[in-house]
């Protein structure tokens, strides 16, 4: 299932680079700087589009064998994709109210 995913935003990214990173980041800054390549030149936002698409799938695949991830990936702004998709647990931190 991964792989037909995989595959579709592919061929999505080909045609149209910032829906390829906003299907997988959704609205970011990874997705106006993706944006903003785009509009530089059609070929630099395809790379910046596959990278993050290739971060994504990469620690996707990592963290359903259960690593966690320590470092952030290099040019990646979203939570989103720096996890790989995964909710990141967040810790809470209650206080008591003293009167």
């Amino acid at each position: 299932m991964a792989d037909c995913s995989a595959l579709c935003i592919v061929i999505i990214t080909l045609f149209i680079p910032p829906l390829g990173v906003f299907l997988i980041s959704g609205c970011s800054a990874d997705l106006l700087i993706n944006i903003l390549l785009t509009i530089l030149g059609y070929f630099p936002g395809h790379i910046h589009a596959f990278y993050l698409e290739y971060v994504y799938y990469h620690r996707r695949g990592l963290a359903a064998g259960g690593t966690t991830f320590t470092t952030p990936a290099t040019g990646v702004y979203s939570e989103r994709i720096q996890s790989g998709g995964r909710h990141q647990q967040q810790q809470t931190q209650y206080g008591t109210i003293q009167t």
